[in-house]
């Protein structure tokens, strides 16, 4: 009898597999736009995850996007919403701005690109995903313009993690 009683108490003790679920990252009710004046050839190349909401419990990944078959396609591994995320195909694309992605909990709408298509703010309307994806330098002006689109589209900026 002792012993069962031991037994279940170390069980208690166990600690218990950590488990990530995907969060809501933006207010469900704040409205959302996606850049629809963007010249989505501009996007191809090696993109850089430069931030990330939930971002803290996995490191930074990255994006190849290349033109081919008449439409975009990408490769990617991002940390989203704590989990490590990879896939590779096509980015549908029905309007400016919003993609189809591979292996996501919803749509990418580019919510900003910079003049020079250096930074990329990326968000869903579900509120699973939002990060930022740079390539080159990453000065603090576009960090904080990046920032002010986050909160513009209804984002929780205390989750925002940045690298």
């Amino acid at each position: 009898m002792y012993r069962l009683i031991a037994l279940l108490l170390l069980s208690a003790c166990a600690i218990a597999p950590k488990t990530v679920a995907v969060g809501r990252y933006r207010a469900p009710d704040a409205p959302m736009y996606s850049n629809a004046v963007m010249d989505q050839n501009r996007l191809v190349g090696t993109w850089s995850q430069v931030a990330a909401f939930g971002g803290e419990a996995c490191k930074p990944g990255g994006a190849e996007i290349s033109q081919g078959a008449g439409e975009l396609q990408i490769r990617y591994r991002l940390c989203e919403s704590g989990v490590q995320m990879a896939a590779a195909g096509p980015m549908a694309s029905d309007i400016v701005g919003r993609f189809a992605v591979p292996g996501q909990p919803g749509p990418w709408w580019i919510l900003w690109a910079d003049g020079d298509y250096r930074t990329l703010v990326v968000g869903s309307p579900n509120g699973r995903l939002g990060f930022i994806l740079n390539r080159g330098a990453f000065p603090p002006d576009r960090l904080k313009a990046a920032r002010d689109i986050f909160e513009w589209n209804g984002y929780d900026l205390r989750r925002l993690t940045v690298y």
